[in-house]
């Protein structure tokens, strides 16, 4: 069972260092303006991204 969160978690990270290694620029603008939005706006994106995962790991199964 370990493995398993240890494998997601690896995955995570290479995803999301995608971004900020192929395009830096993009990544720190985009950080920028992510900074700039409101509680309520941050908490919907979480919310959809947890959900999105979640929809995706119920299809894979």
């Amino acid at each position: 069972m370990l493995t398993y969160w240890l494998t997601g978690l690896a995955l995570m990270l290479i995803i999301e260092g995608i971004m900020p290694f192929l395009f830096p620029d993009l990544w720190r603008d985009t950080l920028h303006k992510l900074a700039l939005l409101s509680e309520r706006q941050i908490r919907f994106l979480g919310i959809t991204a947890m959900l999105s995962g979640l929809i995706l790991l119920y299809w894979v199964k």
